[in-house]
């Protein structure tokens, strides 16, 4: 869980990040999981953004608000309180005085991940991949290195001494994993970076996931589907919530291209790795820095 703290006075902190105002995208792919042609718009979604809106995705409504009301009262108690809980990862341990917190963070992440699944696998179908389970064995293993997090930005008053720009609460990344799913409340923050470099706002909707491409699932398909480069900013008066679900693979599961992906005579993009040793290398890099490209094949990669 994460918690971003209210700055005291925007002012006296040196590390505070700013960006520019940008314009809210309308062109967010919207996908219903029902629809028959749902397979093929994934898979152009995820080759064009790397992300897409899902609708339509049978997660009960009432999960998302419950442990949205729950996830707010734990981030309202004292910060010692707080401090209990754990800070990365998910299970069933008692957070604070509010026993059903537990409970409704696993029945939300239980409802996700068989939407996790069903997405790589219609996924898989748009690009033809036999089996289809390819992809939803490595989240369906026991051993998969999956993980949630939720995560709170506090209104931001202090904003209007910004003179016009916006306070960056989370600064830009990819994802490393395969798939990440997400779900905010209808406070805007979450932006994309698209193909020109140019960042735009992507408009919230509670009731809807936002699918993103995680750098595993890149270089699985050898750079046909992309990681999206994203970020959040805070808002001046509203408080966003925010639940993510990443679907990684094992930690021993060996990352590379998949042969039926390739074109003949085609070269993988990257060099061999474990998912041990991506994850490894990405939280010890810089947030904002490009990953892959440390495996990333070039012409004397093998001198």
């Amino acid at each position: 869980m994460v918690v971003l703290s209210q700055p005291a006075a925007l002012e006296h902190c040196s590390l505070i990040k700013t960006c520019k105002p940008t314009c809210v995208f309308t062109g967010i792919p919207v996908i219903d999981l029902r629809d028959p042609e749902a397979k093929t718009l994934i898979v152009k979604a995820c080759e064009e953004y790397g992300f897409f809106k899902l609708i339509n995705h049978g997660v009960p409504m009432e999960f998302m608000t419950r442990l949205e009301a729950e996830a707010l009262s734990f981030f309202n108690l004292p910060q010692s309180d707080k401090d209990k809980a754990t800070p990365f990862g998910y299970g069933s341990n008692k957070i604070g005085p509010n026993e059903n917190f537990c409970y409704e963070v696993n029945d939300y992440i239980l409802a996700v991940k068989r939407l996790a699944f069903e997405v790589v696998e219609i996924m898989a179908d748009g690009l033809e991949i036999e089996p289809r389970n390819v992809l939803s064995r490595l989240l369906r293993d026991e051993k998969s290195d999956s993980c949630f997090r939720l995560n709170h930005y506090p209104p931001c008053p202090q904003l209007q001494a910004l003179s016009g720009r916006n306070l960056i609460g989370f600064g830009e990344h990819t994802d490393p994993q395969i798939i990440s799913i997400l779900r905010s409340n209808n406070t805007s923050g979450l932006q994309i970076c698209l193909r020109d470099r140019t960042w735009v706002s992507v408009p919230p909707d509670q009731t809807s996931f936002f699918i993103s491409v995680g750098d595993t699932l890149q270089v699985m398909s050898n750079g046909r589907l992309r990681s999206v480069l994203h970020r959040v900013l805070t808002d001046s008066m509203k408080s966003r919530v925010s639940m993510i679900y990443f679907g990684g693979p094992p930690m021993s599961e060996k990352i590379v291209a998949l042969p039926c992906l390739m074109a003949k005579g085609e070269e993988s993009l990257y060099k061999e790795f474990t998912w041990w040793e991506y994850k490894t290398c990405a939280y010890k890099s810089r947030l904002g820095a490009n990953r892959l490209g440390l495996f990333e094949k070039t012409a004397n990669a093998s001198l």
